[in-house]
């Protein structure tokens, strides 16, 4: 997987991305990451990037002259590449976008600034346009950096365990279960027994039912799309039932 970035702060993207698990993916050839300082594709030599916006308003617009030129720079020839547009305005990032934008084997992401960027370069070259959620950043930076990790993961050999992947939360519609490692007692609490019986079944079983559980208190919104089964009916039933018997 092959990352094009086309920002105005490069090192930011860079020192980011170079860290820990991405960063050993780099080092292994299983991702690359170019980024294209769009300043550098100023029309003036003082590297201007931004104007008024036309009707009037508060604050500056990125021009579309210097980031089309940016952007006719970095592409390759062939098909015109898959490029995201990181804005509030755009559909909300999910596990299920990342592993379908994992199967590409080029991605390009323009981070924009001030208040946004001119319309009619969008319109010629971004294919996706993603929040990564309901609030305003100063710039695009952090959000292709989130979106560059979560895709980072799915693509093959990155992740050192492949079930890390697969067992994340999201990844079957719910949220993960809890984990524990050693020590066995921290400050009076100690490890649930049943994930020292070694009963692999039990404990897959108890660990489904957590999903539910934590899913149900904190994002039960997810539960009307994720797949269950009987059995995972059951519990959920059997947690309404405790929850009318407390009150």
């Amino acid at each position: 997987m092959r990352f094009t970035v086309l920002t105005l702060f490069p090192e930011l993207i860079e020192q980011g991305f170079s860290a820990s698990i991405t960063g050993r993916a780099m080092e292994k050839g299983l991702l690359e990451l170019r980024c294209i300082n769009i300043r550098d594709f100023a029309s003036d030599r003082y590297g201007h990037v931004d104007d008024y916006p036309y009707g009037g308003g508060a604050g500056m617009v990125m021009q579309a002259p210097p980031i089309y030129r940016a952007y006719e720079a970095a592409v390759r020839e062939g098909p015109r590449p898959r490029l995201v547009y990181l804005t509030p305005q755009g559909e909300v990032f999910t596990q299920k976008k990342a592993i379908e934008l994992a199967q590409e084997e080029e991605l390009y992401i323009l981070c924009g600034h001030y208040e946004g960027v001119d319309e009619r370069v969008l319109e010629e070259i971004a294919t996706d346009r993603i929040s990564i959620g309901d609030y305003v950043l100063t710039g695009g930076e952090l959000p292709a950096l989130v979106l560059m990790d979560a895709v980072s993961r799915m693509v093959p050999g990155v992740l050192s365990n492949e079930e890390s992947g697969e067992d994340e939360s999201f990844m079957n519609g719910l949220l993960e279960y809890p984990q524990y490692t050693r020590p066995e007692v921290f400050m009076g609490r100690p490890v649930p027994e049943i994930l020292k019986s070694g009963h692999h079944a039990n404990i897959a079983r108890w660990r489904r039912n957590e999903s539910l559980r934590r899913t149900k208190e904190v994002r039960p919104e997810l539960l009307e799309k994720a797949e269950l089964d009987k059995t995972d009916r059951k519990f959920l039933q059997s947690l309404e039932s405790d929850i009318e018997e407390k009150n």
